[in-house]
């Protein structure tokens, strides 16, 4: 049997996870399945218990690892799990030796999880193809230094360290020479990049180089950025670079200045809509998506209504919508907490009008031609990420001119223009 990677949460795990298949197969390993979980909410943790005993009874003989963020952040609660073999830390993950000495040890320790908050730097881990995607991941940063109350990420990815950016730039370089005609630049924290590097460059020199360095690259996208870190040399490149694509999803999390200071994060609801209103005047086209966190503790009706408005006011239309989950360790933990109902019913109340501002999106494109990237079957997805089926048969991976024609409430129709 093969070696399977089972992939939760973020794009930074889904580019880790081709690290992690490349560099087990390259150890010897085989019939195993490795889980490269997430630990962003408890629920993300729940799926991937689940998957690993879904996984043991559909391939009883396989060997599992678990590994990912939630491993790092509680190995020991996969280490007592029957299921499984093996425990690995976030930086061990990325490493062919890890792999290795699971195999030569007769009786190898079952959790190799180190210190994270010891990482200095990033490598970078080249990757000539992404499996299955028509599109391509480059991980230019790990780690954050912020201490939102909320979150535990940083300790399942340490603090912020930068990839160089000629590596950037080279991995860019070698994806589109092997076809992939976009990228994605992705990160935990990537409006933080290049702190810790000679010279300190922002992010936006990093894209601006890439899109300069590489002029055969078609498309080049960002993932998730905190708004209130953009440089200016990014904005520069979206008011410039076509191709650098017109959208951009955003850690806002909350729309209530007070829910912002509770959650230490940096921004206050102003500074989201004059971002999002000061890039709206420059490229016009350009659209945002938004993480949000529903049923934060000590949320009270009119805090969370200012949540709701901002959809309309940064004129949002991709959400990513979060019940509250508190995370045991973090200060929002230990918060009043909300009743489980109560933040349900707000969950679903925000993500109501995140469909009523996605569906404006859509019935907005109708009429416009726009250049597709073809993902498969027909699936294809606009500058703007949103995704749009046209039916003919074009190969994944190329970028295409299309005509949309309509929409279903979940995507938009096309033909070819």
């Amino acid at each position: 049997m093969p070696v399977e990677v089972v992939t939760f949460g973020c794009r930074l795990n889904s580019y880790e996870s081709e690290v992690i298949k490349r560099e087990a197969l390259a150890a010897g390993l085989d019939d195993a399945i490795i889980i490269n979980t997430c630990a962003v909410t408890q629920e993300a943790v729940a799926q991937g218990r689940q998957s690993i005993r879904r996984l043991r009874k559909d391939r009883p003989g396989s060997r599992i690892i678990v590994t990912g963020c939630a491993a790092q952040t509680d190995p020991t609660m996969f280490a007592v799990m029957p299921e499984v073999d093996f425990v690995l830390g976030n930086t061990e993950k990325m490493s062919r030796a890890s792999y290795a000495n699971f195999l030569t040890q007769s009786e190898p320790a079952k959790v190799f999880v180190d210190d994270i908050m010891l990482v200095k730097d990033t490598a970078s881990h080249m990757v000539d193809a992404v499996e299955g995607r028509a599109r391509a991941f480059v991980q230019v940063q790990n780690g954050c230094d912020h201490r939102c109350t909320f979150c535990i990420i940083p300790f399942g990815r340490g603090n912020s360290r930068s990839t160089p950016m000629g590596a950037v730039i080279d991995d860019v370089r070698r994806l589109n020479e092997n076809g992939y005609n976009e990228i994605i630049l992705t990160g935990v924290d990537m409006t933080s990049y290049g702190a810790d590097l000679p010279g300190s460059p922002k992010l936006g020199t990093l894209v601006q180089s890439i899109l300069k360095h590489v002029p055969e690259l078609k498309r080049l996208r960002l993932s998730s950025i905190d708004s209130i870190e953009a440089d200016d040399a990014l904005i520069d490149a979206f008011a410039n670079e076509p191709r650098l694509m017109p959208h951009l999803h955003l850690s806002l999390q909350a729309g209530d200045d007070m829910i912002l200071k509770r959650m230490k994060r940096r921004h206050l609801r102003a500074d989201s809509i004059a971002f999002c209103a000061r890039l709206k005047k420059l490229r016009p086209d350009i659209v945002f998506g938004a993480d949000l966190i529903a049923g934060f503790p000590t949320e009270d009706e009119h805090m969370f209504e200012n949540s709701l408005a901002i959809v309309d006011e940064c004129e949002l239309t991709h959400l990513h919508v979060f019940p509250f989950s508190p995370r045991k360790g973090t200060p929002a933990a230990r918060m009043p907490q909300l009743a489980k109902p109560l933040v349900k019913e707000r969950a679903a109340r925000l993500r109501e009008k995140g469909l009523l501002a996605f569906t404006k999106h859509l019935n907005a494109q109708v009429g416009t031609i726009n250049n597709a990237l073809v993902e498969h079957n027909g699936q294809a997805r606009i500058e703007q990420f949103t995704p749009i089926r046209i039916a003919h048969d074009f190969a994944p991976g190329s970028v295409v001119p299309v005509r949309v024609t309509g929409e279903n409430g979940r995507h938009l129709i096309g033909e070819p223009a």
